[in-house]
């Protein structure tokens, strides 16, 4: 029973808590510029970062997303993006 136990820690409750720590780091390390993707596919341009949301430009449109759903950065770029 132990045994399982273990086992069950390391194949599935171990692997998506260190998932759930690279996603907090990553939100972290949001800025103006990055690319980034969103986990309903929206590819996009960071314009700025507030406390619970993201703003982004995507092709024509400006949005407002939460961080929470923001799965990946792209490339890193480090500079805001002009508006206009």
């Amino acid at each position: 029973m132990l045994l399982m136990i273990v086992i069950f820690y390391f194949v599935l409750i171990r692997p998506q808590q260190k998932k759930a720590k690279e996603h907090d780091e990553l939100i972290k390390t949001l800025k103006g510029g990055d690319r980034v993707v969103t986990s309903s596919g929206i590819v996009g341009v960071v314009i700025s970062v507030r406390e619970k949301s993201v703003s982004i430009r995507s092709g024509d449109s400006k949005m407002e997303v939460t961080k929470a759903s923001v799965t990946e950065i792209t490339e890193r770029t480090g500079t805001t993006p002009s508006e206009g």
